[in-house]
């Protein structure tokens, strides 16, 4: 029961941590923040990032205050995970190296997601328009352009997603 009520935890406030991380990423990619998904990002995250921004400004054009944000909660995520396990609280250096690692082992699996949902949305639809698929394409052309660069499509088979996922999995791999 212990280990469900841990997975619970640590699965939900990851996917809250997520819309952080989502919200961060649209903004610096400058998708449309005018489609459903935006929409939601924004909703569920506003309440917290709007009092941060009003002493944490942007920088060239990234939104700190979200990304502070994001921190902190990974910050309390991690001290919550750390505590259903029983283990004892670390020090502060150690935490400072603990969530930053996990923050970035999550945008990695949250870019793994969205290449794959992408890849997949692509073969079932291909060519039709739907907002999600806009903001995916949004927020995954960046790493996927660089790899079809060096990898063009062959017999109009794009392979870059599949190198992209494979290299994100490898990322995942060496920060864990």
């Amino acid at each position: 029961m212990a280990q469900a009520f841990y997975f619970l935890v640590s699965t939900i406030g990851e996917l809250y941590v997520s819309c952080y991380l989502v919200r961060f990423l649209m903004q610096w990619v400058r998708a449309d923040f005018h489609n459903p998904l935006s929409q939601f990002i924004v909703a569920v995250t506003g309440p917290l990032v709007r009092p941060v921004r009003r002493v944490m400004p942007g920088w060239r054009g990234l939104d700190l205050a979200t990304l502070l944000v994001a921190l902190l909660l990974e910050l309390v995520l991690t001290l919550i995970l750390i505590s259903l396990s029983g283990q004892s609280t670390p020090s502060a250096g150690v935490l400072l190296l603990i969530v930053p690692q996990r923050l970035a082992i999550n945008t990695a699996r949250l870019f793994f997601f969205m290449v794959l949902l992408r890849a997949i949305l692509s073969w079932v639809s291909p060519g039709g328009y739907h907002p999600i698929a806009a903001v995916l394409i949004s927020l995954t052309e960046p790493l996927i352009r660089p790899v079809r660069r060096l990898i063009p499509p062959i017999g109009g088979l794009d392979l870059a997603p599949l190198f992209v996922l494979i290299g994100l999995q490898a990322l995942i791999h060496a920060l864990g």
